[in-house]
């Protein structure tokens, strides 16, 4: 009898807890194997093309795409959690790096692929420490429009690049600009075989994708703009092609770099190391191991971050989890990490016995793939539905994606995470004091709303704050409160605060709280607090003296038990 799929998913789930190695191929059964076979074949499929043109989007040989493939399915197997994540180059983080690299040494060159593998060595361990001192957190730093906007400038970097490629021009150099004025300067001298073959590709794979993520167009554009430059003689006719890829195996090689260039890699490779966990993260929640279980992002980041190490180690640049190859294996049955080890035996295979069939692959097909995946990042529908209910993000997202453009990738992700810090800041904490009213009829009360009517009473006002307080709000509190009492006909004899939603006060807004309280007391108003219900905000009047300055008679469940106990009899 078959096991269902959610006992085996929870079986791999918990051994996964006990053992430190091959998480995902705990409670495995010989029956699984045919199912990683057809999930690895289908991964193999798609990461060929796809490893392919993200090597050559960071200026590196296509042998260098593979081996990161490699690293990162070995490691993440090793010591990752999730049963269907697949590591390996992606062409989110390569813009990142590849940019930076390139100031210091010229794409193609080995002191180029020297610090990209130094980098990747940094990343790893970034990585593996952040999981090991469970810094899942981090992930949550950025919020969905600025990630949005990061994509979509990272989107932007990715089509400009590869134009001059799918037009069989020069590449040119310098900022984004600069590159589109050259390729609109030199676009007469397309090189229309190359311009056909590429957008042939790119269209094949956009057809593809929406038949069915199934199907691996990129592989079949490849395949077939191949046999075109054979049969049809295009080398000769300007195609460029990758030429003559070595067949070599992936052997240990220690990056050989300069202390100071590590030290000025570290700020490049928290950026990456922060995208990497922000994409491992997304990844691994979208695609659960365990449904009845908490996905292990910790876990996860150790796994990516060793592949990263083993990138590093055999001389190629830094790895990331991939939501679409990680969404087939998925889709397509898969059980554990062997459908990732078997894409990754068969990528070996590959590189020792059929290298040389890479050589005629040509660029412009590259090219075609890339444009696919740089559109494809690029969320529009997100961009539009963020705009029609939020204009504010929006303004944040076309920030992020103006910041990715317009600076260095690594300046622009900072300026992405400050400002989904800063907006996480302003909507937790921006707040006005609100006058609450009691619902007629009830002993309720409630926010004002339009469409019922609320009953005050003369003597008495009822105030929340709903938001913690802080040294960011503490004194829009202090005016908000104060305006509530000196704007009423008659100074009322009792102010409640209502702090259901007050989760935390820190000492600058225990000190204006202070200065409230005072100023109410020497007025002659009497200020009580009700639904104090947060442990955290009980300490914090304890430990600052409010619970003192107060006394515990003034301190209530209810805004009507407030009420009954300290304020004069209502009317009626």
């Amino acid at each position: 009898m078959s096991m269902p799929a959610d006992d085996h998913a929870h079986k791999v789930s918990s051994a996964g807890r006990r053992w430190p190695l091959l998480a995902s191929l705990s409670g495995y059964r010989a029956g699984d194997l045919k199912r990683d076979l057809v999930a690895g074949l289908t991964l193999l499929a798609i990461a060929l093309p796809e490893q392919m043109a993200t090597a050559r989007l960071g200026g590196f040989p296509p042998e260098l795409g593979f081996f990161a493939f490699v690293a990162g399915s070995v490691a993440f197997a090793a010591l990752g959690s999730n049963r269907f994540l697949s590591s390996g180059a992606d062409s989110t983080i390569t813009p990142i790096f590849a940019g930076a690299a390139t100031i210091a040494a010229a794409a193609g060159t080995p002191q180029h692929a020297m610090l990209a593998a130094a980098l990747a060595l940094i990343v790893g361990v970034t990585l593996i420490a952040s999981g090991w001192l469970r810094l899942g957190w981090i992930a949550d730093l950025l919020s969905i429009p600025v990630t949005t906007g990061f994509l979509a400038g990272i989107a932007v970097h990715i089509v400009v690049s590869q134009l001059p490629g799918l037009l069989g021009i020069p590449a040119p150099n310098g900022n984004i600009a600069q590159r589109m004025a050259a390729v609109v300067e030199h676009f007469d001298q397309a090189n229309l075989y190359t311009a056909a073959l590429g957008m042939s590709v790119f269209a094949l794979v956009v057809v593809s994708e929406r038949i069915s993520a199934r199907i691996p167009g990129a592989l079949i554009g490849l395949v077939g703009a191949t046999a075109a430059v054979l049969l049809f003689g295009l080398e000769e006719r300007g195609v460029s092609v990758l030429g003559d890829v070595p067949a070599r195996l992936p052997h240990f090689v220690l990056p050989i770099v300069t202390f100071a260039q590590c030290v000025r890699l570290v700020p490049l490779a928290l950026v990456v190391s922060i995208v990497v966990m922000l994409q491992t993260a997304a990844t691994t929640r979208s695609f659960v191991s365990d449904p009845d279980r908490p996905p292990a992002v910790d876990r996860d980041f150790i796994g990516v971050g060793a592949g990263s190490i083993l990138a590093g180690l055999v001389g190629t640049f830094p790895v990331d989890a991939s939501p679409p190859r990680t969404a087939i294996v998925a889709e397509t049955g898969g059980r554990s990490q062997i459908a990732g080890l078997l894409a990754a035996a068969f990528v070996l295979a590959l590189l020792a016995f059929g290298a040389r069939l890479l050589a005629h692959v040509p660029q412009a097909a590259l090219a075609g793939v890339l444009m696919f995946i740089g559109l494809r990042i690029f969320r529009l529908g997100r961009i539009v539905e963020v705009y029609r209910r939020s204009f504010e993000e929006f303004v944040l997202i076309i920030i992020t994606l103006a910041s990715i453009v317009a600076l260095p990738i690594e300046t622009g992700v900072g300026i992405g995470i400050m400002l989904s810090l800063l907006h996480g800041m302003w909507t937790t904490t921006r707040a006005d004091p609100i006058e609450f009213e009691k619902v007629p009829g009830t002993s309720i009360w409630w926010a004002p709303s339009p469409k019922s009517r609320g009953e005050t009473l003369p003597a008495v006002v009822v105030v929340a704050f709903q938001a913690p307080l802080s040294f960011l709000n503490a004194y829009i509190f202090k005016r908000g409160v104060l305006e509530l009492i000196d704007n009423r006909p008659k100074r009322p004899a009792l102010v409640v605060l209502e702090a259901s939603s007050i989760i935390a006060i820190d000492f600058t807004a225990a000190q204006v709280l202070a200065e409230v309280i005072r100023h109410c007391q020497s007025s002659g108003v009497i200020f009580a607090v009700a639904r104090l219900e947060s442990v955290r905000a009980q300490g914090a009047f304890a430990s600052f003296g409010l619970l003192d300055l107060l006394g515990e008679e003034r301190f209530f469940h209810s805004v009507d038990e407030a009420i009954r106990a300290l304020a004069a009899k209502p009317p009626g």
